[in-house]
């Protein structure tokens, strides 16, 4: 009986210290759930280079898109998470902003 080897990503590490240890591109705050959206937006991984801060190389955008088919419950929990907070984020923002002296 064999196992599966574990698949290492050049470019994408899991830091505690960073955005909470999801996956990111090495070196940077990007999320791979960044490029993924990007990638969805219809965006090239060559124009996906460009899109942030900080440029990214093309081997980097491939490796998290390999990464993100790899692991594609993880990144889409990600998402998820993340729409979830943007929306309880703009609700206590409405609220608060209705409560201002006018």
């Amino acid at each position: 009986m064999t196992t599966a080897a574990k698949a290492s990503y050049a470019h994408v590490t899991h830091n505690p210290k960073v955005l909470g240890g999801r996956a990111c591109i090495d070196a940077t705050r990007i999320r791979v759930l960044d490029v993924v959206e990007a990638l969805k937006q219809g965006h090239t991984p060559e124009q996906i280079r460009g899109l942030f801060a900080v440029p990214l190389t093309l081997g980097q955008v491939h490796a998290a898109l390999s990464y993100y088919y790899d692991h594609p419950d993880e990144i889409d929990a990600a998402e998820r998470e993340s729409e979830r907070w943007e929306s309880e984020y703009e609700r206590e923002r409405r609220a608060y902003l209705t409560r201002l002296p006018k």
